[in-house]
């Protein structure tokens, strides 16, 4: 089990006080501030009390806290999101209020890291109203099942009593959105028809699933059936009615639901749209620049494809028809037989990229990834995605992929398999939830995923696999790199076509994209964005240091820099390659000694 955090106590004596200050004066004359490390480590705890969901995905306490915790779902109310807001407020006062003059570079990475998730959740809260609570990616229909069917603990007999308590909570979750929902339609604030749609679509298949069969019934292990006849009790007579009820006003409000895809159908949508960007590319780029950037990136990543595409006699037709020849041959039978092929593939190919690591990287994550499918309900809508694995070991990390016809194929697989996976994000998450040196609210992502960052880095992986030379002498799988590349160069200019510039989702799918795609970034937007600007920000951090070192350049320390510094926007990432670009020859050679030493 994980460590339990350090509990506070607040309003010591003055005389005690005196003596813990002392102490911290100790503390920092060995390069650590008392009082930041107690702020981290109080106010994350009670920041994670607060969301079970993430309490249980991360482990984070023991004991008795933890076993509470574990009988609770997040709840999904507009209530407790203030909640939230007001407590990252609060956050924010009380880091203001610490004297960063003690911390060290490391240290004050860390707070600024934490300084700029509590004002994005902050901030952020103005529009959540812009957003859906049932959607067919990250909606609470996707969210709910997604957090007891694959994140749930199912290790002994207390996980399977646990998760049965979680599963009676499931209908009050519902309500809560459902009561959230209607608020939103009352202010004229739906999504596209075409997201009730799908949505629609995909609950529907969940509700038609014979109970026994539910995926939510399911979970538990055969052998607990006293358990399983309880959570059949609780889909078929609790569960079940909430989410019919939630079919039912979708259905009613699809007369009121235009095609207008984008933000800007709302009042005040473009500057939410801005707040997204800045969110998920930690950059102040506009709509506009961003757009700029992927239609040049699309231009050069074309012209190179086309070149592959010749050289392998496939000259007629546009690049989107060739290619779309080669993955339609390419294709597994979409029958169970296909089924398992490609999740053997799946398999072989992340042992065959664990082999190649020690090449590149200096150290390996010790916690296991797996891959599994997508459960049936969810194939026509989700995306291939990454969970982490359990910190105590508990659960592996695992890759989940959608098994539908149009993702079933060996065309683009291996970079697939390396973006989700090594040296994608299982190699930067593990190694950053495994970092010791880190705060915990670090290494538990307490505070969200930096999209910027982490996707960023898994893209930039995909390019390393190439640089590395693990696709020679196969040519059609660096075509499906470079569709990788070209796949997050388009949704630069989609994303804001969509949300920015009027595109109808019928333009950004005639741009390249598959129905499901478009349909993600109507209703998560600027995320997509975060790929390609955070790849090419590590390739130019990457070129700074090579110039600035020259011979003494070395890529594994530079990875090393990368992933010891742990996901933070992209300033400072940048902030920290300069500090060890400046570090004295003597010690620029070791990535590490960029967090040592005191800010000036």
């Amino acid at each position: 089990m994980a460590h339990p955090v350090r509990q506070g106590q607040p309003g010591l004596p003055a005389k005690i006080l005196s003596m813990a200050g002392a102490l911290l004066v100790a503390g920092a004359a060995h390069g650590a501030d008392a009082a930041l490390a107690r702020f981290f480590d109080e106010f994350a705890a009670q920041w994670m009390r607060g969301n079970p969901n993430q309490a249980i995905a991360t482990r984070y306490f023991a004991g008795a806290e933890q076993d509470a915790l574990e009988r609770s779902l997040t709840p999904e109310s507009s209530a407790w999101r203030d909640a939230r807001a007001e407590l990252a407020r609060r956050g924010l006062e009380e880091l203001g209020g610490l004297d960063a003059a003690r911390w060290n570079d490391a240290e004050r990475v860390s707070a600024d890291l934490l300084r700029w998730q509590l004002e994005r959740v902050v901030e952020g809260r103005r529009f959540e109203d812009y957003g859906f609570p049932f959607e067919q990616n990250g909606g609470v229909n996707v969210r709910v099942p997604n957090a007891l069917i694959v994140v749930h603990p199912m290790a002994t007999q207390r996980d399977a009593e646990n998760y049965v308590a979680r599963l009676g909570q499931v209908g009050e979750r519902l309500d809560e959105a459902l009561a959230d929902a209607r608020a939103l339609a009352a202010k004229g604030r739906i999504p596209p028809a075409f997201i009730v749609r799908a949505t629609l679509a995909q609950m529907r298949q969940f509700a038609a699933t014979p109970v026994a069969e539910n995926p939510l019934v399911t979970k538990l292990p055969a052998a607990q059936a006293k358990l399983r006849a309880r959570a059949e009790d609780i889909v078929r007579g609790e569960v079940l009615p909430r989410w019919n009820a939630v079919i039912a006003f979708l259905e009613a409000l699809q007369p009121r639901a235009t095609e207008d895809a984008g933000l800007w159908r709302f009042a005040g949508g473009d500057e939410a749209y801005r707040y997204h960007l800045k969110r998920y590319t930690t950059t102040a780029l506009g709509a506009d620049e961003i757009h700029a950037i992927g239609l040049r990136e699309v231009a050069r990543i074309e012209a190179e494809m086309d070149a592959i595409l010749k050289g392998l006699g496939r000259a007629t037709g546009t690049l989107n028809e060739r290619i779309d020849a080669l993955e339609r041959e390419l294709r597994y039978p979409h029958d169970d037989a296909g089924r398992a092929a490609i999740m053997a593939d799946i398999e072989r190919l992340m042992r065959d990229a664990e082999a190649r690591l020690p090449a590149l990287f200096e150290r390996l994550p010790k916690a296991p990834v797996t891959a599994r499918p997508y459960p049936r309900f969810r194939e026509a809508n989700a995306a291939a995605s990454y969970t982490p694995a359990a910190p105590d070991g508990s659960r592996a990390a695992m890759f989940q992929m959608p098994l539908r016809p149009g993702r079933m194929t060996k065309y683009g697989l291996r970079t697939l398999v390396y973006h989700e996976t090594v040296p994608g994000h299982h190699l930067q998450i593990a190694l950053e939830m495994e970092n010791e040196a880190q705060p915990r609210f670090r290494r538990a992502r307490a505070f969200g995923f930096i999209s910027a960052f982490g996707e960023g880095w898994a893209l930039y992986a995909e390019k390393l696999a190439d640089e590395a030379g693990w696709y020679e002498g196969d040519p059609v799988g660096r075509l499906g790199e470079l569709d990788a590349q070209l796949f997050r160069a388009r949704r630069l200019v989609a994303d804001t076509g969509l949300h920015a510039k009027h595109w109808t989702r019928e333009q950004a799918i005639a741009y390249g994209f598959e129905v499901s795609e478009v349909e993600r970034y109507v209703m998560n937007p600027g995320q997509a964005c975060a790929y390609m600007l955070g790849e090419l920000k590590i390739l130019e951090l990457r070129e700074r240091v090579r110039k600035a070192l020259g011979d003494k350049f070395s890529l594994k320390d530079f990875h090393t820099l990368v992933l010891d510094t742990g996901t933070v926007p992209l300033e400072l990432l940048e902030r920290r390659v300069e500090a060890y670009i400046a570090r004295p020859a003597s010690t620029s050679q070791d990535p590490r000694s960029a967090t040592k030493g005191r800010s000036s």
